[in-house]
């Protein structure tokens, strides 16, 4: 009984370490894309949604994880590319991956031709899809998971590569999501906004497999404290501001 307990705690550790970003970083990217909407955008997502804010739908796609009709989404929050290729549908996982989806997504919810739980499932999905592509360890090499299996010590305690990028540096600055958007979105004039949205999604991509040498570039030790996170933590700031007015680009262009 007690090992049974105790692989059970073990997957659900695997799991909960293969979520894209933690949960205000995904909240983070949803605000942010709330305050670049356009009016009619807004309002067809206010009726699309009802009270639920994007930011508090940005995690549906993992809270869902935990019910088995929904397991088949599980590879849709991640892809593959090999170090100095491009996307490679042929190396994807047979159930789908985060670039096809989110495409499929977008094409879907821009045809219109979907039922009003379809359609908020949907959209659901791309807040939270947008996220996992610009969270680079969700761009992986296809060798270790997405730092899952890069074991490290971050502040003495136990963890891996991904949890620190997912989770750990952004709670260790002990900011809601709503201060950390807040403060992000500072940043954001016309200039950066043009730039942002004007780039496709195969830019995104790119933009992951060229932070790769900062995310691995570790101590021999494998023990992380302050000094990864000071070098590390405006490149994440970067990618959720990014990630924020990239989605609301989209959604504007779907439903303004």
């Amino acid at each position: 009984m007690k090992k049974t307990g105790f692989s059970l705690l073990l997957a659900i550790g695997i799991v909960l370490n293969s979520f894209g970003w933690g949960q205000n970083g995904h909240r983070v990217v949803g605000q942010i894309a709330s305050w670049h909407l356009n009016k009619k955008a807004a309002k067809a997502i206010k009726r699309i949604l009802g009270s639920e804010s994007l930011a508090m739908s940005a995690n549906w796609m993992d809270e869902i994880k935990s019910d088995p009709e929904y397991r088949y989404l599980n590879p849709w929050h991640y892809l593959t590319i090999k170090t100095g290729e491009g996307y490679d549908p042929d190396i994807q996982e047979e159930g789908g991956d985060a670039f096809s989806k989110t495409n499929m997504i977008i094409a879907a919810l821009r045809n219109g031709n979907l039922d009003a739980e379809t359609k908020a499932i949907y959209l659901k999905m791309l807040v939270h899809l947008v996220g996992d592509l610009h969270q680079p360890l969700h761009v992986g090499t296809g060798e270790d998971r997405g730092g899952n299996d890069v074991k490290v010590f971050y502040f003495n305690q136990s963890t891996n590569l991904h949890a620190v990028w997912d989770t750990q540096i952004i709670e260790g600055k002990n900011l809601s999501y709503t201060e950390l958007a807040e403060h992000l979105n500072r940043r954001a004039d016309k200039s950066l906004i043009r730039k942002y949205q004007r780039e496709p999604l195969e830019k995104w991509l790119q933009e992951a497999v060229g932070l790769r040498p900062i995310i691995y570039n570790l101590p021999e030790n494998n023990r992380l404290s302050y000094e990864y996170g000071y070098q590390t933590f405006p490149i994440i700031e970067e990618r959720l501001l990014a990630g924020g007015i990239r989605l609301a680009g989209i959604l504007n262009e779907i439903f303004g």
